[in-house]
């Protein structure tokens, strides 16, 4: 696995390593996936917010603050 400068909180072990990043690739080019990210890049991202698919597959913007932080919720539990 390549080194990077992000620290990544999993502590895994090389071989669980290796077999979550082919798990991540092959999840990235699903045909939802890939056409979600697709429409991400055609509309464009700003710095201040982050853009979400919704259930009725509309693209909605979302603040960076509720995005991040689960809509007040947390992250802790998910």
């Amino acid at each position: 696995m390549k080194s990077s400068p992000i620290k990544l909180k999993q502590k895994l072990s090389p071989l669980a390593a290796k077999r979550k990043a082919a798990r991540d690739l092959a999840a990235a080019k699903t045909p939802l996936r890939q056409k979600r990210k697709r429409e991400n890049q055609a509309r464009g991202q700003r710095s201040d917010s982050d853009l979400h698919h919704t259930k009725s597959g509309l693209l909605k913007r979302v603040s960076v603050k509720n995005n991040r932080g689960n809509y007040g919720r947390g992250t802790k539990n998910e």
